[in-house]
């Protein structure tokens, strides 16, 4: 998060209270130019530590979304803005293993939830067709072996509902990932329908109804939307 807390007004009421003498107006404007930068470096302190980062690294970081980068990335975080940029292979291989280490923790946080997600699914709306936070097997696109296609589409894309449409009607069972969802189910659920998806592949999961949660982007993979992408050897490929 980039909030900043504003001490501005805090610190120029407790410097005042505390003397019963007024403070000259030169100290006065001093005290919160001389606070506001110890409060941005302990909150750039903190937010290092979250992502496992030296404070130099979080530095560099934020210099290098100033650039380039952040204006062709913007939503880049820290551990990929830093590996894409990095000056060595060292540095690479570091940025790489915290990065897998912290989408094992957020896995693992969102697989749990998923449970509870079912389950409350399963009490309020049985029989309807589920939305899945994860995927068919909770791994989104990042399941490895099942040989099962994953299609990515967005809204107000012809193309989309046409390549959905086509592999339904050849039987092909798929895991399809909305981009841009918003993490709204209905979003997904009213692109399905005007897609024309069936209910009843949905109810026996042979086709599943996804948010991308920034999986398309995490491929990799060159060209535009709608993707049919499977798994071949480790490496995700377009079909």
């Amino acid at each position: 998060m980039n909030l900043r807390p504003s001490l501005a007004a805090v610190v120029l009421f407790a410097a005042f209270g505390a003397s019963a003498q007024p403070a000259p107006v030169t100290n006065s404007r001093m005290v919160p130019a001389q606070v506001q930068p110890d409060a941005e470096a302990a909150l750039d302190e903190r937010q290092a530590r979250e992502w496992g980062l030296r404070p130099e690294e979080w530095a560099r970081y934020r210099q290098l979304m100033e650039g380039p980068l952040g204006v062709y990335s913007p939503q880049l975080d820290p551990l990929t803005a830093l590996g894409i940029e990095a000056r060595s292979e060292e540095e690479r291989r570091r940025y790489a293993e915290l990065q897998v280490q912290a989408e094992a923790r957020r896995v693992g946080k969102t697989l749990a939830y998923q449970r509870a997600y079912d389950a409350a699914w399963q009490r309020l709306f049985p029989g309807q067709p589920r939305v899945s936070l994860l995927g068919a097997k909770a791994q989104g696109a990042g399941n490895t072996g099942s040989g099962r296609l994953a299609v990515f589409v967005k809204a107000d894309c012809a193309p989309c509902a046409q390549r959905v449409q086509q592999l339904q009607a050849a039987g092909t069972a798929f895991d399809l990932y909305m981009v841009g969802s918003r993490q709204d189910d209905a979003r997904i659920r009213q692109w399905a329908t005007q897609a024309g998806i069936d209910p009843t592949r949905v109810r026996a999961r042979t086709i599943t109804l996804n948010h991308d949660a920034g999986r398309w982007l995490s491929l990799g993979l060159p060209g535009d939307l709608p993707a049919v992408v499977r798994e071949v050897n480790g490496q995700w490929q377009r079909q």
